[in-house]
């Protein structure tokens, strides 16, 4: 792994300044990372060349109109989502039959992906760390960008335990062609040790503002984000309350629905950046980096002859209808045009699309779809509601099902509600059951509030449990323990399919690393 990290840190710094004369003067075997780290400007690009570096590009980037961002393909796991093109991108077929164990050399290249370009921020993260210090540079900003370069660095280690496990782990930079190459795997629970301090110091440091008033940079309140979720992976559930308590005591808050219509908070939230209810987002523009084939992803194949912008479309990310059963029927999110949608009408030409099988509303991006064939919406990372929804889990877990806890539930609820049913009425409701129903109450909650950012993995790999959902009972969801359980494609989870493998390339490389168990 490090024998290639140098160069990719070096790599890093380089595509972030416009600096060609550092190029074409300092060829890179004469790099050295004391002599580029001397002024303000070197320090604030090689941290903002973080923010487009590594996990949060998992999630947010759609760079391939026939398989979606890389955190969506471990949805694909639990077989309630698919992909129409999985013929050619066998990954996710092999993830939704549960088959990849058999299969390590053709899912590689994407385990290569994501182990690269992680290990790349973090080495860049640990530069950041141990050189910023040493400039001559105005000390709030230093101290910023090096909580910048910390959550980062966290970001991406927490991204890398919840993939692979047991990693290779280290805090200082690989400087040198000289420095150890190889490391062995370490265990999670160091891991996360230097997770929690990374955004312990995060939170202190860095600016008690929204993530849109500060410049689409590292807040506060983004860390303590992140933080209730490591928590809440590692089942420290009061620690998870309290991180997400932080957020919700924030400027931050919940969209309103202005009517149940195109007005609704779900389509606010399509349509509309910066919302107060966004706690951290990948940005995207029509200039400088636009979000490339998210809006393809939001019909199947049959749309194509709708639209001039987009010369394919592949339903990558595809709900099941068993899935969309996780809704009650009266539930806002699952009626047409808020989350999911069955029909459009080409409001240039006229042309209609219709299909048996939902499309996701959630991606659609009108001006990119009909005009300008460049998706411009950004990509939401966090919400105001999933602290919601972690703090009432948090609570509930730690201690009983107070006032507080179904309160935090009850406005999630409530919003989604169509028959006018006050967050007073679903509070008093929730206090009656036992800890374990209302626990239960948040995770099918998370399930209709994020199936689309790609989020359902996680909580399944944290509680190792299964949600089945009815095929008859809309709304009805029941939990069993994930081992022996079957998925929604019937596949019965092993395991081993709790991690994905280590690539085949990166095996070779480093002959101290071993494969995760069950994986050929």
């Amino acid at each position: 792994m490090r024998n290639r990290l140098f160069m990719l840190l070096l790599a890093g710094m380089v595509v972030t300044t416009s600096c060609n004369k550092f190029l074409e003067e300092s060829p890179k075997s004469g790099i050295t990372l004391d002599s580029y780290y001397k002024t303000q400007a070197q320090a604030t690009n090689t941290v903002t060349s973080l923010y487009r570096m590594g996990a949060p590009e998992r999630y947010a980037v759609a760079a391939s109109a026939y398989v979606g961002p890389t955190a969506s393909i471990s949805t694909m796991l639990t077989g309630y989502f698919t992909n129409s093109y999985e013929g050619q991108e066998r990954i996710c077929q092999f993830s939704r039959e549960l088959t990849r164990q058999n299969n390590t050399g053709l899912v590689s290249n994407t385990m290569n992906t994501i182990w690269t370009d992680s290990y790349k921020a973090i080495n860049i993260a640990n530069a950041g760390l141990k050189y910023i210090p040493q400039i001559n540079m105005d000390e709030a900003l230093a101290n910023s960008l090096m909580a910048e370069a910390k959550f980062f660095r966290a970001y991406n280690y927490f991204y890398l335990v919840k993939t692979f496990g047991a990693i290779p782990f280290y805090t200082t930079p690989n400087e040198s062609l000289e420095d150890e190459l190889y490391l062995d795997r370490t265990e999670t629970s160091k891991v996360y040790e230097l997770i929690e301090s990374d955004l312990k110091n995060a939170v202190e440091v860095l600016p008690a503002t929204k993530f849109a008033s500060n410049g689409h940079r590292i807040t506060k309140y983004v860390a303590a984000m992140t933080l209730a979720n490591v928590y809440l992976q590692q089942g420290k559930y009061a620690d998870a309350a309290n991180a997400a308590k932080i957020v919700i005591n924030s400027a931050h808050g919940m969209t309103l629905n202005t009517d149940l219509g195109m007005n609704s908070a779900y389509n606010k939230l399509r349509t509309t950046d910066n919302l107060d209810e966004v706690i951290y987002s990948q940005e995207y523009n029509a200039d400088i980096r636009d979000g490339s084939w998210w809006p393809s992803y939001a019909f199947n194949s049959s749309a194509v002859s709708l639209f001039k912008t987009y010369s394919i479309f592949e339903r990558v990310y595809g709900p099941t209808n068993q899935f969309l059963n996780v809704y009650d029927k009266k539930d806002l999110r699952i009626q047409p045009n808020q989350f999911y949608h069955w029909e459009y009408t080409n409001p240039k030409n006229g042309l209609k699309w219709k299909s048996a099988d939902a499309g996701i509303w959630y991606f659609v991006d009108e001006e990119a779809l009909l005009n300008s064939g460049k998706a411009t919406k950004d990509w939401n990372l966090y919400r105001y509601p999933e602290a919601l929804l972690i703090a009432a889990e948090g609570l509930a877990k730690s201690g009983s099902v107070t006032a507080e806890a179904a309160g935090y539930l009850a406005q999630v609820k409530a919003r989604a509600n169509t028959e006018n049913k006050s967050i007073a009425q679903f509070t008093s409701e929730l206090q009656s059951l036992s800890i374990d129903d209302f626990v239960k109450e948040c995770w099918i909650e998370r399930l209709r509030e994020f199936p689309l950012e790609f989020k359902m993995w996680d909580d399944i790999l944290r509680t190792k449990m299964f949600p089945v959902i009815s095929t008859t009972d809309a709304g009805k969801v029941d939990f069993v323990p994930l081992i022996g359980a079957k998925n929604g494609s019937g596949a019965i989870f092993k395991e081993s399919d709790l991690l994905w493998p280590i690539s085949i390339e990166e095996l070779q490389r480093n002959k101290k690393l071993t494969q995760n168990e069950g994986y050929k």
